[in-house]
């Protein structure tokens, strides 16, 4: 699994013109792709990486009156319960090793892709995550308002 993880202020996803996840403020916006070889072992881990990432200011976010449970100057969105607006995004796995055009045969099919985003969200939230999310396998329009801007992959 491929996680892209933004550091936001702000985040929404549409589809055909309708809001279906969104929120305000600091939080992170995360595009996530399934590979062919992922099962659901690795969901939890990267709903943990994702929730306990340390990407955020302390003193910038309690400057905003967000309340944040840790001494850390550095601290993540678990520690000040931000939200989380997760996107599936096969694209992520994308092969351009032989050319210009990308070929998607290590992306999952949504049949064996859809369950696992799911059980990652499942996860975040058993976590204690507020967890917004676009509608899997939709054209989806995202907007966002990059903070940093602070962008970070994990694979697991």
């Amino acid at each position: 699994m491929r996680a892209v993880v933004q550091r936001v202020n702000g985040a929404s996803v549409s589809v055909d013109e309708e809001v279906v996840g969104s929120f305000e403020g600091p939080g992170l916006m995360v595009l996530v792709g399934v590979s062919v070889d992922d099962d659901a072992s690795k969901c939890a881990l990267l709903a943990d990486k994702i929730w306990k990432l340390r990407i955020f200011d302390r003193a910038a976010l309690e400057a905003h009156g967000i309340t944040v449970r840790s001494e850390s100057k550095e601290v993540s969105a678990c520690d000040a319960r931000l939200p989380i607006l997760i996107i599936s995004q096969f694209t992520l796995l994308a092969d351009t090793s032989r050319g210009r055009r990308p070929t998607w045969q290590n992306a999952a099919n949504g049949a064996q892709a859809e369950p696992l985003i799911n059980d990652v969200i499942r996860s975040l939230r058993d976590l204690g995550a507020q967890v917004e999310k676009g509608k899997f396998g939709a054209d989806m329009q995202i907007s966002q308002v990059c903070d940093g801007p602070i962008t970070i992959t994990l694979e697991v």
